[in-house]
């Protein structure tokens, strides 16, 4: 068995770890740590869990997540940084859910954070966590900096046709929708039942902090520079989100659904839709899957492709589990075999 830690498991993503770790065949659950909440049962924060995870949180401790195999953080963005280095030096591989290692830039990461980076020598060790890319090396890797939500959608539908050098990179179009899961678990007004439901709002269009991870992505795929208009909204709904792309075409004679379904033939998680479809949020609910349509409409000058993730699953807790799989040498869809719950 995998030994388990989670530091910060009062969280959505914290939540979601300890669902899909409980059902994993290869894992085990050692530790869960919280501050506020040390001697608290996880099954009375969590009674979904009740009779599935046996643990009390405890307070982080570097010896008890040391002897561990593998540590997720699941905690606000500066966190993970603060520990990391102590656990590596003890032989613990890390996921960090967060953002501490997502961008290989200190000063960008700074920039965007507001915050000084607590160990900038180890961005270099860190391995961006998006397996249909990065596979190879997350299996070799010790810390491994999980994507975040609105990176996974948008780089899995740019993907193919940034390869393939067949869309304008100086005017990508990433219009995206997002559940009120996406701001966390705790207490903030615009989350609020009465503020969120029947309402729909954009938000971050002056810049959001997973712009520069976006753009780092789609420029180490695309080998330079690449012109990212990125707006974010939010849908009164709890988890789910959408991507809608756009892009000129370089040529449009391509055929965009040939190309989209042989990039992602062999990939377990991602599932490029028929011709004409049009991909649903409840479809991916809870699972690791995303979904994907690819359309030329009028002229076909312009691609427009659609992509569909669970922001709390394939966005944060199952990617991560999926990376651990690579990690840890095990079967990559260990524990992750769930379909969608309708309706």
């Amino acid at each position: 068995m995998i030994t388990i830690g989670i530091v910060g498991g009062t969280g959505y993503t914290g939540a979601e770890l300890l669902r899909l770790l409980a059902g994993h065949p290869r894992a085990e659950v050692r530790a869960i740590t919280s501050r506020g909440n040390a001697g608290t049962r996880v099954d009375a924060m969590f009674p979904g869990l009740r009779g599935a995870v046996d643990l009390r949180f405890t307070e982080p401790d570097v010896a008890e997540l040391a002897a561990c195999d593998l540590v997720f953080f699941a905690t606000p963005n500066g966190t993970a940084m603060q520990m990391v280095p102590e656990l590596l030096d003890a032989g613990t591989r890390i996921i960090d859910l967060g953002a501490d290692f997502r961008l290989r830039d200190v000063a960008s990461w700074e920039a965007w954070y507001g915050m000084a980076h607590a160990c900038p020598e180890r961005l270099a060790d860190a391995v961006y966590g998006l397996p249909e890319i990065h596979r190879a090396s997350i299996r070799e890797a010790r810390l491994v900096a999980n994507p975040g939500c609105y990176p996974t959608a948008v780089a899995l539908g740019w993907l193919p046709l940034v390869e393939a050098g067949l869309v304008g990179l100086d005017a990508l179009v990433a219009d995206c929708k997002s559940g009120v899961s996406g701001a966390g678990r705790k207490a903030q007004v615009p989350t609020l039942f009465g503020e969120a439901n029947e309402n729909f709002r954009a938000y971050g269009a002056a810049g959001h902090r997973h712009l520069p991870e976006i753009r780092q992505t789609l420029e180490r795929v695309a080998g330079g520079p690449v012109g990212l208009t990125f707006v974010p909204h939010l849908v009164p709904m709890t988890r789910g989100m959408q991507a809608s792309l756009y892009a000129p075409l370089a040529d449009a004679t391509v055929d965009l659904q040939e190309l989209f379904e042989a990039r992602y033939a062999e990939e377990p998680f991602v599932d490029v839709l028929p011709a004409g479809s049009h991909p649903e949020t409840r479809t991916v609910r809870g699972t690791n899957m995303c979904r994907i349509a690819v359309h030329q409409p009028q002229d076909g000058r312009t691609a427009i492709v659609f992509s569909v993730i669970d922001n709390l699953t394939k966005g944060a807790a199952s990617q991560a589990v999926q990376n651990m799989n690579l990690m840890c040498g095990l079967d990559e869809t260990a524990g992750l075999s769930g379909v969608a719950v309708l309706p």
